[in-house]
């Protein structure tokens, strides 16, 4: 009888110079995770990968186990400084994951009753956000982007619209200045960009830093005064924290959800827009192509057994939401039950606090575009599409499209507008030229 043969591990796949290690970083991962994904199950419920040269974690694949795992906060923590590796000096300090998975002092990466009052703040504050404002907010600002480049008939829907809607809706949210959001702006866009990263984190952490001043002279309506107010009593370190933690991993999140969103109904005719079928194609997005692929860092407290695997104190373990949504058993299930039962989220402790106002502008970001360019397809062949390389999130590099040209947006003559910075020095001295992206919005707005 032939015995069965191994998986074959996927076209580029250097498994065997990461001593057994599965790379996730590089094009050709980024070309086709999936084919990753399958070849890691023949491990079993969790896998050996590299996160980047010489990064080395265990990937969770299944989705039962994640679960369990996402549950289990006396087995495993959140705290980085228990990460052993990096501890130990073999991760090299200029690594390009380090920023992303070192200790700050924020609710992700914290445990016990500091999470669950960090936390709690920020679950109060989002809470307090009304749903139709937020709606009108992002018509307006999707309103802005499409008046910068609907008369020319063609566009990057990612780059043009699905990356800067978010962090203009944030700038808005968070109640900044223009010259705060500016550099909000610009320090987030470093950071996924990839293009000097460090000193955008530095501008991006600055600008949080005098936004948090800002409130605390002159509070408004807006999460940040709210995070502000909290019981929690967040000093302002801690403020600055939780505010880069929701501006930075939020916008990257809802910039891949919008994206991958848009590809999506692009791309599969099941999804024209007939009536509306945005929300079937986001859960399916979230399901199939979630915007964060591998992520949820966790650490085993002692030395362990789990899903089969040996761990030992300090091992960086990460979840796979894409590698558990997609896997072979889940596909009965899915048909089944709910259509939201993915991992897209997270789940347990530290599930995402700010999914349904994420969901919620993602889908009147793509309902607006969709109203306003209703005949907008594909510019170029779908399988020329790249997708950026890393190991955590899954986005588009680029997404151009052509549409009927469309004449800019006439806005009505009184909106709910966010409040102009104050220029320098008293009396009607002249306000400093606005120059940056959040306030060209900001001058489009008020004109």
């Amino acid at each position: 009888m032939d015995q069965p043969t191994a998986p074959v591990p996927p076209p580029g796949c250097p498994a065997h110079h990461s001593g057994g290690r599965v790379p996730l970083y590089g094009p050709e991962f980024a070309a086709d995770p999936q084919a990753y994904y399958t070849y890691l199950r023949h491990y079993g419920p969790t896998a050996p990968v590299e996160l980047a040269p010489g990064v080395e974690a265990t990937l969770v694949t299944d989705y039962a186990s994640a679960l369990q795992l996402l549950q289990d906060s006396a087995s495993f923590r959140k705290d980085a400084r228990r990460w052993r590796d990096l501890n130990d000096g073999k991760i090299a300090s200029d690594s390009p994951v380090v920023p992303v998975l070192a200790y700050r002092p924020n609710c992700m990466f914290s445990d016990g009753a500091e999470h669950l009052r960090l936390r709690q703040a920020i679950t109060d504050s989002m809470a307090r956000v009304d749903s139709h404002r937020l709606s009108q907010s992002t018509e307006r600002i999707s309103d802005f982007l499409i008046s910068q480049f609907g008369a020319r008939g063609s566009a990057d829907l990612l780059g043009g619209y699905a990356r800067q809607l978010p962090l203009f809706v944030f700038n808005e949210l968070f109640g900044c200045t223009a010259d705060i959001g500016d550099r909000v702006f610009f320090g987030i866009s470093g950071m996924f960009d990839g293009i000097n990263a460090e000193k955008a984190i530095t501008v991006l952490f600055e600008a949080v830093g005098e936004l948090v001043a800002l409130k605390r002279a002159k509070p408004g309506d807006d999460v940040t005064s709210w995070l502000m107010q909290h019981q929690a009593a967040l000093d302002d370190e801690e403020m600055v924290h939780q505010l880069a933690l929701l501006l930075g991993a939020g916008a990257e999140a809802l910039v891949n959800l919008i994206g991958n969103t848009l590809h999506r109904v692009l791309t599969d005719d099941r999804y024209a827009y007939k009536g509306g079928l945005i929300e079937e194609a986001m859960d399916d997005t979230l399901w199939e192509n979630p915007p964060m692929t591998n992520y949820a860092p966790h650490y085993p407290v002692s030395d362990i057994e789990f899903a089969g695997q040996k761990l030992a104190a300090g091992d960086l373990v990460l979840v796979s939401f894409a590698a558990a949504n997609t896997g072979p058993a889940l596909s009965a299930a899915r048909q089944a039950g709910s259509n939201r039962a993915h991992l897209a989220w997270s789940a347990g402790p530290h599930a995402c606090p700010s999914k349904d106002p994420a969901r919620h502008i993602a889908v009147a970001a793509i309902e607006n575009l969709l109203n306003k360019l209703p005949d907008v397809e594909l510019s170029v062949p779908e399988d020329s599409l790249t997708w950026r390389p890393g190991p955590f999130s899954r986005g588009l590099t680029t997404l151009p499209a052509r549409f009927t040209p469309v004449q800019p947006v006439h806005r009505p003559a009184t909106q709910n507008r966010p409040e102009a910075p104050a220029s320098k020095g008293a009396g009607t001295a002249r306000r400093p030229e606005r120059t940056g992206m959040w306030s060209q919005f900001l001058n489009w707005l008020t004109r």
